[in-house]
């Protein structure tokens, strides 16, 4: 047999070593929710240089929401990468990041539509919906991904930041699912950001923690009644993440922003570029066309059977 020839050292560096994301102490740091990416300190990282895009969403549209920062903004990246234009959901006063966003899609060859609004508002729900077809021709892909939270012991919590957080965090995401449905095909997907704190919970976030463990109950009831409609429904689970949800937490400290994550197996929290693969290979049906249901978990070293 032929010898098989190995890669360059070189190539196999760029591969094969490990990432080097930072890693706490941070920058002491404290902002008004909801917070900008661009006032970060070190700023979130959403390129993915190493990521190799396949074309696995050629043609294909979706709409994001939180897609002006953290995570959605990644995901927003990687989508266009893949050959999908995208529309992105955010709050007014997040004009400046999403704006960010639009040029890093646009950069990629693809169109972004930009959504101002408040997902707490049912109605606001179904226009971004219409908008994002009205825009950019059809949906394919739904990834709700935006949410809030504040770390409050439940005898702080009173019922204006539970009802904000449910609306926010779960009602969004079924009001988004239930007007995408009037217009997805089959082959079409649904991906929803959950959390490691709706699978084993954690300390100060009752709210928070409740409403993840709702989107994956949700999450694996939806995906059971679409099966016959040919619509995949997922869920990414993430261990921490640096994103302006972290210094913008009413409850958290400039001290503990500065250290969020460090307690984690891998010391440090997630970049969003690690996160937003996870939503490549669910989207895509090149990748992940018999995978529905599932809870996906990028946690960093926790394990749970959850």
């Amino acid at each position: 047999m032929a010898k098989t020839e190995r890669p360059s050292s070189e190539a196999q560096t760029e591969t094969a070593a490990p990432l080097k994301e930072p890693k706490p102490p941070f920058a002491k740091q404290r902002q008004s929710p909801p917070g900008l990416e661009s006032e970060l300190k070190p700023r979130p990282r959403f390129e993915a240089g190493r990521y190799k895009a396949a074309g696995k969403l050629t043609g294909q549209i979706a709409l994001i929401t939180g897609g002006d920062s953290g995570i959605g903004r990644a995901v927003a990246v990687l989508f266009a990468r893949e050959g999908a234009d995208v529309a992105i959901v955010y709050l007014p006063e997040e004009q400046s990041d999403a704006e960010q966003t639009r040029a890093a899609v646009v950069e990629c060859g693809r169109h972004c539509e930009l959504i101002p609004g408040d997902l707490t508002d049912p109605e606001f729900c179904e226009t971004a919906i219409e908008r994002t077809v009205e825009s950019l021709g059809g949906l394919d892909v739904l990834v709700s991904n935006a949410a809030q939270q504040s770390r409050k012991e439940l005898e702080d919590l009173d019922d204006a930041d539970m009802t904000r957080t449910f609306e926010t965090n779960i009602f969004a995401y079924m009001r988004l699912a239930r007007a995408a449905l009037r217009h997805m095909k089959a082959g079409a997907s649904i991906i929803a950001t959950s959390s490691e704190t709706g699978i084993k919970g954690t300390r100060r976030l009752p709210d928070y923690s409740a409403t993840k463990g709702a989107i994956n109950a949700f999450t694996k009831s939806l995906a059971i009644d679409l099966l016959e409609r040919g619509i995949r429904v997922n869920a990414v689970a993430p261990g921490p993440v640096w994103t302006p949800l972290n210094p913008s937490d009413t409850g958290m400290s400039a001290e503990d922003a500065a250290e969020f994550g460090a307690d984690s197996p891998l010391k440090r929290p997630a970049q969003p570029e690690e996160l937003a693969p996870a939503y490549v290979f669910l989207a895509s049906n090149a990748d992940s066309s018999y995978i529905t249901g599932i809870v996906l978990q990028v946690m960093g070293g926790e394990t749970t059977g959850g």
